[in-house]
């Protein structure tokens, strides 16, 4: 192992934010149990604010994005993994104020790293990412909460995108009878039918402004990315005794409704936190990801790159132009 590795690095010049791939030393990593030879990781829009200076993400620089990672343990201070284990790290503070996955090495706490499961390759995992993991965990949420199959429709928000796309993959993997709802259903690009996907909504339906406090039942759960009026709108429709699971706020952070979907039809919100998911949940998402819900046919629209090439794949992301999971290979 020698002393230098190549990493994504963002610095602040003149109130601008520069993207270089530079020469680290090891010894500059911050303090932590493990030491991990990154083989991939892979670009979240987080990364893409991380390098356009989102202070919300990233407080200082110069600073390295990513985060996400998956490779091999080269050094470790504890006994529970050794080297050459072969290890995930996603969530926590990888990529955000600690120096991320889009770089060679990564060192980082040993409370925040998994082993990689057994069917499950590195490539795989970081197609999957916080994305995919955030997708698996709003499923389990809603598996544990009795959603089954056969009670209906399951309708997904932002299906085209990273999270949206590899849940509805998942439960459609899973038997249940998948809404795919999107504002984009125009730059599909047979995503949603290759992920065995045919009932398709565009975001109107998910957007109810008749300011009613309930809608006729139109599905029997959701998992939602959005946030605002489109999971107000979520709710208002479900189904009785449904689940409806939130992870995102891109649309709003408030929640204008009545309590009625709850008090009226023992409608569920259950709400979704993949950053801070405890360690022993955490394994068991990622063991369910590669036993039996990892959604192949997304692997038809992944884009690999790797450090020197990633920066365009940034910029596409921060225009919101990105159509496919992109990894990155370190």
């Amino acid at each position: 192992m020698g002393n230098t590795f190549k990493a994504l690095r963002i610095f602040e010049e003149d109130g601008k934010y520069i993207r270089k791939i530079v020469d680290r030393n090891i010894t500059d990593l911050p303090n932590g149990d493990v030491l991990i030879k990154v083989e991939y990781s892979s670009l979240n829009y987080k990364d893409a604010l991380s390098c356009d200076g989102n202070k919300g993400v990233t407080r200082n620089y110069p600073h390295t994005p990513g985060i996400d990672a998956v490779g091999t343990v080269a050094e470790s201070t504890i006994e529970l993994f050794k080297t050459g284990d072969k290890v995930i790290v996603t969530s926590y503070d990888l990529g955000m104020n600690t120096d991320g996955g889009l770089a060679q090495y990564i060192r980082v706490p040993a409370e925040w790293v998994v082993a990689l499961p057994a069917n499950l390759s590195m490539r795989e995992a970081m197609v999957m990412g916080t994305a995919g993991f955030t997708a698996a965990m709003s499923v389990d949420r809603l598996l544990k909460a009795g959603q089954t199959p056969d009670m209906g429709k399951v309708i997904v928000t932002g299906a085209l995108g990273g999270v949206g796309s590899i849940a509805a993959g998942m439960l459609a993997k899973l038997g249940f009878d998948v809404i795919a709802a999107s504002s984009s259903l125009d730059n599909d690009n047979n995503m949603l039918a290759d992920l065995g996907i045919t009932n398709r909504v565009d975001s109107s339906t998910t957007n109810d402004e008749s300011g009613r406090p309930m809608l006729r039942p139109q599905w029997s759960g959701a998992i939602d990315v959005v946030g605002g009026n489109t999971l107000v709108t979520l709710l208002k429709g479900c189904a009785p005794m449904g689940n409806v699971t939130c992870c995102g706020n891109i649309g709003s952070g408030d929640l204008n409704m009545t309590v009625y979907p709850f008090i009226l039809r023992g409608v569920s919100l259950i709400g979704i936190d993949s950053q801070n998911c405890p360690m022993a949940i955490r394994k068991n998402i990622w063991d369910n990801i590669a036993n039996n819900w990892y959604p192949e046919s997304i692997e038809n629209h992944v884009i690999e790159t790797t450090l020197d090439e990633v920066g365009k794949y940034i910029t596409i992301m921060l225009e919101k132009k990105s159509r496919a999971r992109v990894i990155v290979k370190c």
